[in-house]
């Protein structure tokens, strides 16, 4: 946790931005231009509301931690941004939340169970909390928005198609950040941004627009993930439905059990992958192995939908940290070059506070 910055003697903020994940939330507070001056963050599946049901544990921990955690700030908050991870076919901007959009955001819930679902929580208990702030709801699904009717769409049959099942693309907030920190070096780059952490997906940038991505419909699908699979053969989960696995085990085995997880037998962690390979653990090895060839494949396919690369920028937590990744890249992309190979710093709360502060103006 870091201390409320302060501007001529009083706290300077006026943008809350709350990041609710499936069992944590990250708050900080920003200038309007973006600038965090406080952060903290929380995990409600343990600690101060550990004697209460699971469903309780996200209010449970908010009416604990965040009134005393805000205080400083007093009236100072004004406006308040979520990120919310799927926005479907309705929210490609950031909306304002009335009750309207919380009952659509509601039937959005089944797209992203796991983020979505406490997101709205968080809405809920904030507005119950400080009536008068502002709520702005920010999509990560929304940066995909310019994706070519050729990139979006699955061959599918017509009617599934016209449910709107399609690919929506994800970590889209963080993508923007990249796109807008990369954009000083040229107006029209060809540019492949990485999102490599506990959830991993690719994005193709070309004039600051995504063009193409590794996730679909759902952020299962694309590169191996922590505990996500990425993206498998569709037979293969018919063939487990056959066999009597039922929906709910495929969901908790694709989502919890597969992925650097699934394939070490040890860690969902890189960080312990790497040193667990150093020492010759087998399974370490497959895991790093399988992950780095889904993800030249990936960058291949990017570079192929921009018609070559000129950046390429790695960020997230295994992006930014894994520096052995960044060397092996190198060393494997040698037919892409010339191009630069960038870290940049995973930022969404800042794209947030930006376009609430926009937004709101």
């Amino acid at each position: 946790m870091t201390e409320p910055a302060t501007v001529g003697g009083e706290l300077a903020g006026e943008v809350l931005v709350l990041n609710a994940g499936s069992s944590s939330l990250k708050i900080s507070v920003h200038t309007r231009s973006g600038d965090c001056l406080w952060r903290d963050q929380s995990n409600w599946s343990i600690g101060a509301a550990e004697r209460t049901a699971p469903e309780e544990r996200l209010e449970a921990v908010l009416d604990a931690w965040l009134p005393e955690a805000l205080s400083a700030w007093g009236e100072g908050l004004i406006r308040a941004g979520h990120r919310v991870v799927h926005g479907g076919e309705r929210f490609t901007a950031p909306v304002r939340l009335d009750a309207e959009v919380l009952e659509v955001l509601e039937g959005l819930v089944p797209l992203a169970p796991l983020h979505n679902g406490p997101a709205l929580r968080v809405m809920r208990w904030l507005t119950h909390w400080k009536p008068a702030i502002e709520q702005w709801a920010c999509f990560d699904t929304a940066f995909h928005g310019t994706l070519p009717e050729a990139a979006r769409t699955y061959a599918i049959p017509v009617h599934w198609r016209a449910e709107g099942l399609r690919r929506f693309g994800f970590h889209g907030l963080n993508h923007q950040h990249v796109a807008e920190t990369v954009a000083r070096r040229g107006e029209d780059l060809r540019l492949i941004s990485c999102h490599l952490g506990a959830g991993c997906s690719l994005c193709a940038i070309r004039g600051g627009l995504s063009i193409a991505t590794t996730m679909g419909y759902t952020p299962l699908e694309g590169l191996v993930m922590a505990t996500r699979s990425g993206s498998i053969d569709p037979g293969l989960l018919l063939h487990l439905l056959r066999r009597g696995v039922t929906a709910e085990e495929l969901d908790h085995d694709l989502q919890q059990e597969s992925g650097l997880l699934g394939l070490s037998q040890l860690s969902p962690s890189m960080k312990d992958l790497r040193q667990a390979a150093a020492e010759g653990h087998a399974g370490a090895e497959l895991a790093i192995a399988v992950f780095r060839h889904q993800l030249l494949q990936g960058i291949g396919a990017m570079a192929a939908s921009l018609g070559g690369v000129d950046v390429i920028a790695l960020t997230g937590g295994i992006g930014e940290h894994d520096r052995a990744l960044g060397q092996e890249l190198e060393a494997a992309l040698t037919w892409l070059e010339p191009f630069e190979l960038l870290r940049v710093p995973a930022d969404e709360e800042g794209v947030i506070a930006r376009h609430c502060a926009a937004a709101g103006a």
